[in-house]
Parts: C-alpha cells; sequence; structure tokens
C-alpha cells in the first residue's frame, strides 16, 4: 500500500538551562550580535537621521503693484525714473516721468491659485532721449500652506543694459524661490513678511537699489526673477514710448525642509528594520545549530499538547 503525507506541523521543543551556563551566556551574546550590529550598519551606511527633505507645491502669488523703475537715457549717465511711492517721485525733479502701466493676473489652470503676471509699461521720452538700460523692481506677496505656512514679501528684479539704444525690453520668465535653509516642517514663518521698498521713508537711501537689492539678498528666502534670454528690440520712433513688456509665471517649486520627530524616526525605523531581518534569519539558524545540536548543554523538552477526549 503506498502511502502519502496528508498533513505536517513543526515540532515546539524548548531548551532549558540555569542562569550561570554556557548556554545563557550564548544568548545574551547573540542578542547582542542580532540588535546592536544592524543599528550600527544603518547609522554609519550614512543618512540614518533624515536632515531635510523635500514636497512639492505651488505657492500663492500675488503682486502687489508696487514698482520702482530707473532707464538709463545716455552714456553719460542721464536717466528718467518712476515709482508707485510718493516720497520717491518728490524727489526725482525732471527725472520724472509717469508712465502707462496695464497689469493682469491669470489662472491658466482653474485651481484657484494665480499662475501668470502680465506687466505692460509704456514710459513716454522726449524726442532727444533714448533707453539704453533698464532697471525694474516689482513687489510680491509670496505663500505656501502645505508643511509650515509661509508668509512674505518678495522681489523681483529685471535689468537689462545695451550699447544700442531700444525701443522695447521683453522679459518671459518665472519667479523662482531660492533657500538658503531649510523651513520648519509646521507653525507660522512669517519673519519676511515686512515691506521689500519702505515706501513711507521720506529718504533718498531707502530707495537706493543697492540698498534694496543687498538687504534683501542677506534673507535665508527670497525670490528670483529666471529669465533666460531677454528681448532686446531696436528702432524706436522719434516719438515713441519705450516699452517694457514681462510675462512671469508662478512655476510648482520644490520646497526643502526640517524634517518633524516622527517622519524622523520613520525614517530610520525602515532602514533599521530592513538590515535587522537578514540578521534575525543568520542568527535564528545558528541557534537552532547549536541548541539542535547540543553545542551547548541544555536540557530539550518536547512541548506536548493535551489530547481532547
Amino acid at each position: 500500500m503506498a502511502f502519502y503525507e496528508v498533513y505536517s506541523h513543526p515540532a515546539l521543543i524548548r531548551y532549558k538551562t540555569s542562569v550561570c551556563t554556557k548556554a545563557t551566556l550564548f544568548l545574551v551574546v547573540v542578542f547582542c550580535l542580532t540588535y546592536i550590529p544592524p543599528l550600527l550598519v544603518a547609522y554609519r551606511s550614512q543618512g540614518f537621521w533624515i536632515k531635510r527633505s523635500t514636497y512639492e507645491e505651488q505657492p500663492v502669488v500675488r503682486f502687489q503693484y508696487q514698482t520702482l523703475l530707473v532707464a538709463l537715457t545716455s552714456t553719460k549717465g542721464d536717466y528718467v525714473t518712476w515709482s508707485t511711492f510718493p516720497h520717491f517721485n518728490n524727489m526725482q525733479g525732471t527725472n520724472l516721468r509717469i508712465p502707462t502701466i496695464s497689469v493682469r493676473e491669470e489662472d491658466q489652470n482653474e485651481d484657484g491659485k494665480l499662475d501668470r503676471l502680465i506687466f505692460r509699461l509704456k514710459l513716454p521720452l522726449k524726442p532727444e532721449e533714448q533707453v539704453y538700460g533698464v532697471q525694474l523692481l516689482l513687489t510680491f506677496n509670496y505663500q505656501l500652506f502645505r508643511m509650515s505656512t509661509v508668509v512674505m514679501q518678495t522681489l523681483a528684479y529685471i535689468q537689462h543694459f545695451s550699447s544700442v539704444p531700444g525701443a522695447q525690453l521683453y522679459i518671459n520668465g518665472e519667479l523662482r524661490l531660492q533657500q538658503r535653509m531649510p523651513l520648519p516642517h509646521r507653525g507660522l514663518y512669517n519673519v519676511y513678511n515686512v515691506s521689500v521698498i519702505d515706501g513711507s521713508s521720506p529718504f533718498a537711501s531707502s530707495y537706493d537699489l543697492i540698498n534694496i537689492i543687498g538687504t534683501y539678498q542677506d534673507r535665508n528666502l527670497t525670490t528670483v526673477l529666471s529669465c533666460p534670454s531677454p528681448v532686446w528690440i531696436v528702432g524706436r520712433a522719434a516719438r515713441a514710448p519705450f516699452e517694457l513688456n514681462a510675462d512671469i509665471r508662478y512655476p510648482m517649486e520644490v520646497i526643502s525642509y526640517h524634517p518633524g520627530f516622527w517622519e524622523t524616526i520613520k525614517f530610520a525605523w525602515i532602514q533599521y528594520v530592513s538590515v535587522l531581518l537578514i540578521f534575525l534569519w543568520i542568527f535564528n539558524r545558528v541557534q537552532t545549530f547549536v541548541f539542535q545540536n547540543q553545542v551547548l548543554p541544555t536540557v530539550p523538552i518536547p512541548l506536548v499538547k493535551p489530547h481532547l477526549s
């Protein structure tokens, strides 16, 4: 008669010993070799404690309708200027020119967040004047919400110079976030929620471009206008205004931040356990060999389950 296996299960055998024996010392050594080396391996393999992480978010950006314009009208340093700050305009005398400006912000994908600023400026000039360079400051309100709540005032700086007088400057770029330090993972971050240009100041130093840009760049969190190819168009008619057209997009940003406690622990735990499983498998086989073959003397006791009547 042929036989075949209908069912199988492992038999449990307990190996007992007293406290002060070689088997007990062996278990202590195995325990240390099982749980401590994986921690050292994970730590020494770099990045056990995650100190910086990133996420993507499209910021909420709004143009503040604050502008400061300086146009170089000769190679000798003559200029004309205008701003939205009355104190600055009062100090300019005959250099002040009032431009025509149109502004429109668009939500192209209809997600409730503005995606682009369309800025158009026409600067009137005298027939004998030419424009050899332009400097323009635009201010924005910039907000982030996904992790920490960031509220700040930021700046876009447009600058272009040419040896040939121009009729128009066209800018098409992105307002990009620049970080020198990661953000906190939660809470309100409003350190830079102050005016980039102090429009209430009656002093000329408050509107000096060197002071404005220098103070702004000292911040840990700024925005910069990324425009790889500004277009300088020549051939302006005698009485035509100089035009400055800027299309500025608000792109998705990769934000760097300091992870919180639980995120750090989760990342470290995953690395530790992935190494620990290998050590558990190895030393489980070692213990099975040692005790089954009685390399260290112990008392094997089979576990016998009572039969149900």
